[in-house]
């Protein structure tokens, strides 16, 4: 689907362009063709549109999974959020889909909503790179960076050097646009009607109100500034009814970010609004001394000696500047407002099968799209961690189960507290019935995971986003296959320990537990990479693998020690004894090939824990 978008805007844009090149020339100075400048103007917005479409690609293929990487660990910090944010736009050369990222980190639990504050700030300060750049008069040599571009594309023997093919003839197509569009507007520096419509433009409310509506049915801010410049080149316009347009342009561009978070979770939801109040009250505080604004453009501007169209270009930096200094030290304040006005809403315990994470709509974008899937499978071996947990009790008969500080804790003696045999989380279940549906819930994870990736395998992904996402098949049903071994061998084994009406002995009976404890920890480890993102803890799950397959040859040593001294508890209850103990090895074993395939994935390409 991505590809015939592209397809019919390149020939969309192609059309108009070819068009207006061929008309341009012939408008007569004296004589107006409507007709013909529309076409000039419409083609040459088309290629500028499809331009910096084609750059911002470029630039995302080159370097969108470290951009999304520093995002994500960069963010702890307000202020060097704002760096972050503003060098990550810098480079992608798109605020809009700095702040969709935002979105999809915020819905995949990779940031709160509050972290997100300081990018948003620093987002806007990168996308005046832009403006800075259209404003620098590259018209003339728009063809040839086109002809570089194309042949760095079709000659570049690797990816880098067909992404950067990309990056140029984007610049290219992106300056040939904007001289298509100044060409066709010529004609208007004589047409005294459309230079008085201009001139009320002036009113700074209507300024605002053109500014907004274009950029929002565009959705860019970049386009609809660089047509600004292109006016005032042609000196149709002046500062003071260029600067209300560029405002205008800020609201109108938070747009994409809300269209993003349509059916988001709430905190993802919370970052649209936030791009919003932010946009919104910078302009309430600038809108109303612009001449003063002005003047401050033109000083400062005037020790370069540039016209108006660099004074636009500058005014829509030092606006996103002047917001990021002023409401950076403000962001717990916005993120208190924003939450009152969007609360949390009311959380039931939900015992069906959902899926709290995946968003269809986020499947063009497969990069976000990976994120989700990596907050769905925390999700999936949390509940596989749940199941391990419970299943232990019917194999105590004092009813006993292993606390998350007694795993902490690592003591045999801090192991275990007395609970009722009701499932933990939810009470109206009994503790069987709690493990069957969580076992229900993993079944069904797996298969809404695995379509998911299939169907974001079919976009147009990267090699390292392929082996991330065959990575990620199999990891699901290695934790499909935890949850059947617990259902369909540990449950039953505790029913033929009950049937025995004997007790283990008090030394295998600690030491089972002990090695359930090291079982439990190492999903909890699962589920805190991939919920943190921490190569770290699959370097740690294989690493422990070895010492607590030792431990259990130990325990095995010391079981068959007490056989041989026939002790009676230990000889009635032997085979379940062993058997309890291998399935938990196999645990154990799974979990280290979960992190195995990750480190796999990051032999081929980018790590399944970025």
């Amino acid at each position: 689907m991505k590809k015939i978008v592209t397809t019919t805007l390149s020939a969309f844009a192609l059309t108009l362009g070819l068009a207006s090149v061929l008309y341009a020339a012939e408008i007569p100075s004296e004589d107006i063709s409507w007709g013909l400048l529309f076409t000039g103007l419409v083609g040459g917005l088309a290629f500028f549109l499809y331009g910096m479409e084609k750059m911002s690609e470029g630039m995302k293929k080159t370097a969108g999974d470290q951009m999304r990487r520093i995002l994500s660990a960069l963010t702890h910090n307000r202020f060097i959020g704002l760096l972050a944010g503003a060098f990550v736009t810098m480079v992608i050369q798109s605020s809009s889909a700095t702040t969709v990222m935002l979105v999809s980190f915020v819905q995949a639990g990779l940031m709160h909503f509050a972290q997100s504050l300081g990018v948003i700030l620093g987002a806007d300060i990168g996308t005046t790179v832009t403006a800075q750049l259209i404003a620098f008069k590259f018209t003339d040599y728009a063809l040839l960076m086109c002809a570089i571009g194309f042949g760095l594309r079709m000659l570049g023997k690797t990816e880098t050097l067909r992404n950067a093919g990309d990056i140029i003839l984007g610049f290219g197509i992106l300056f040939f646009g904007m001289k298509l569009m100044s060409d066709a507007m010529k004609p208007l520096r004589s047409f005294p009607e459309f230079i008085n419509i201009l001139e009320e433009l002036e009113n700074p409310i209507l300024g605002l109100l053109v500014g907004t509506c274009f950029t929002a049915l565009i959705q860019s801010s970049g386009a609809f500034t660089g047509l600004v410049i292109v006016l005032a080149q042609q000196g149709l316009i002046g500062l003071e009814a260029g600067i209300p347009m560029i405002f205008g342009a800020n609201i109108g561009t938070c747009v994409t970010a809300g269209l993003a978070s349509i059916g988001a979770a709430r905190e993802a939801k919370r970052v649209a609004l936030a791009h919003v109040l932010f946009k919104v009250a910078g302009v309430l505080l600038f809108i109303f001394w612009i001449p003063a604004f002005a003047g401050l453009i033109r000083w400062i501007t005037a020790l370069t000696d540039s016209g108006t169209a660099r004074q636009i270009a500058n005014a829509h930096t030092l606006f996103n500047v002047g917001l990021g200094l002023v409401f950076l030290p403000l962001t717990p304040i916005f993120a208190t407002l924003v939450e009152r006005l969007l609360p949390d809403r009311p959380q039931s315990k939900e015992i069906g099968e959902v899926t709290w994470h995946l968003d269809e709509n986020k499947i063009v974008s497969p990069a976000m799209a990976i994120d989700l899937i990596r907050t769905e499978i925390s999700l999936m071996a949390q509940l596989v961690g749940r199941m391990l947990r419970a299943s232990i009790v019917p194999f105590m008969s004092d009813e006993r189960l292993i606390t998350k500080e007694a795993e902490d804790a690592g003591e045999a003696s801090m192991l275990v507290r007395e609970i009722p045999t009701r499932d933990e989380f939810y009470p109206e279940l009994s503790l069987v019935e709690g493990i069957e549906m969580r076992e229900r819930k993993i079944n069904f994870l797996q298969k809404k995971i695995k379509d998911y990736l299939i169907s974001i395998s079919r976009e147009e992904i990267t090699n390292d986003q392929s082996n991330e996402i065959y990575g990620m098949i199999a990891i699901v049903k290695d934790l499909e296959s935890i949850g059947d071994l617990i259902h369909r061998n540990i449950l039953p084994l505790a029913q033929k320990k009950r049937a025995l009406d004997v007790d283990f002995s008090e030394e295998g009976k600690e030491e089972l537990l002990i090695y359930h404890g090291k079982a439990c920890r190492q999903l909890r480890r699962l589920k805190e990479a991939f919920a943190e993102r921490d190569p770290g803890k699959a370097d740690k799950i294989m690493a422990k693998e070895r010492k607590y397959l030792d431990l259990e040859l130990q325990y095995r040593i010391r079981h068959l020690e007490r056989l041989k001294h026939a002790r009676k508890e230990s000889v009635k209850t032997h085979e379940v004894h062993v058997e309890l103990l291998d399935l938990m090895k196999q645990v154990i074993v799974y979990c280290a090939n979960i992190a195995k395939t990750s480190v796999i994935s990051s032999t081929q390409g980018s790590r399944m824990f970025p």
